[in-house]
């Protein structure tokens, strides 16, 4: 059990911290993932990464862990994009990262959306919620995964149908009520050889995410700071992020006035009262429905704000994967599959290919 000695390493005060090597860092996730620590060991050493500050060896490390315990999907599949958005989702805007993925696979694209349903700390609406309004799911079996994106070029997987070892730090996470170093780890569940596009929450945070994508071998990807720290850009303001292109670290910025695509406001969910007792947004019908309903309503066609962000968030997937070369050129196609009904038209042939 490493988490003692690395409590030590990590100090009592700040002033005494140190950072962990790469290697200390891998031991600590594997055994944390392994269920060999006690709650309480586990939830002292995340407490203490988040006031020390984590570092890219660090995330590296835990990454590595992770990816080592994991069933990992599209290994081998050309052109591919895994999309990572905050797994603990979110309660006061639409998670449309799902309805983004699907135009862009309508435009070309071959891509793993990778979430998860009831996360703590936030337990808030994920694409697993959308997904089931449009009549798709998503699938714990890595294997289905896979044979989704080759045949249908999309698939959405939970986190912890690849590694179950994050079910054992629910509690914990639950108990630690702030977001910890895992929210981080579970979204770099990728296969390396492709592209990657990662939320990242606001601050420092941006620069530190897009180089643990370097350094675990990813020759594309994105990290974007898109509404509450997710990957569909904001419409109402500039979305900053920074990408990898020929092995270099290019900053990327989303201005929606370039596109015309510009709003006053964000897409948002009805208000709703502070949950009672453990109960998030994923627990309330209101809001599943709700944002459901704005699901169909953009692909239905339907012009307006969350149209525009779906429009901008496919934008940035198909330019990380390469799709297109530029935004511009990205959100033209994200438009056009979504004014001919492409997008539709890949909605049912993976219901098609979910009930073969």
């Amino acid at each position: 059990m490493p988490l003692r000695h690395l409590l030590r390493v990590l100090g009592d005060e700040p002033k005494d911290a140190r950072n962990l090597t790469r290697e200390e860092a891998f031991r600590a996730m594997t055994s944390i993932l392994s269920g060999g620590e006690s709650e309480i060991t586990v939830g002292a050493f995340l407490m203490a990464l988040r006031w020390k500050g984590f570092t890219v060896e660090e995330l590296t490390g835990f990454a590595q862990a992770a990816r080592a315990q994991a069933r990992i999907p599209c290994r081998d599949v050309p052109g591919l994009v895994t999309v990572c958005p905050p797994h603990d989702g979110q309660a006061h805007h639409p998670p449309l990262d799902a309805v983004a993925a699907l135009v862009a696979s309508a435009a070309g694209a071959r891509v793993l959306l990778v979430t998860d349903r009831g996360v703590p700390p936030l337990r808030g609406l994920t694409a697993a919620n959308v997904l089931e309004g449009l009549g798709l799911s998503m699938t714990w079996d890595p294997s289905e995964a896979e044979a989704w994106v080759v045949k249908g070029g999309f698939a959405c997987l939970a986190a912890t149908g690849m590694l179950p070892g994050l079910l054992h730090t629910r509690r914990v996470r639950k108990d630690l009520v702030l977001r910890t170093p895992l929210s981080t780890l579970e979204k770099l569940l990728a296969p390396a050889h492709g592209a990657v596009v990662l939320g990242a929450m606001g601050g420092p945070v941006l620069g530190t995410a897009v180089e643990v994508i370097q350094a675990l071998g990813h020759p594309r990807g994105v990290a974007v700071q898109g509404v509450d720290g997710g990957v569909v850009p904001w419409v109402a303001r500039r979305t900053r992020g920074v990408g990898i292109e020929d092995g270099h670290l290019v900053p990327v910025v989303v201005e929606p006035t370039d596109f015309g695509l510009e709003h006053d406001t964000e897409p948002e969910l009805p208000m709703y009262g502070p949950p009672e007792d453990d109960e998030g947004a994923c627990d309330n019908p209101a809001l599943v429905e709700a944002t459901q309903a704005i699901a169909k309503s953009v692909l239905a066609g339907d012009r307006g704000v969350a149209h525009d962000a779906v429009v901008l968030g496919a934008a940035v997937i198909l330019k990380a994967g390469g799709q297109a070369l530029t935004l511009a050129e990205g959100v033209d196609q994200a438009a056009a599959v979504l004014d001919s009904g492409a997008a539709r038209e890949r909605v049912e042939q993976l219901k098609g290919l979910l009930d073969g």
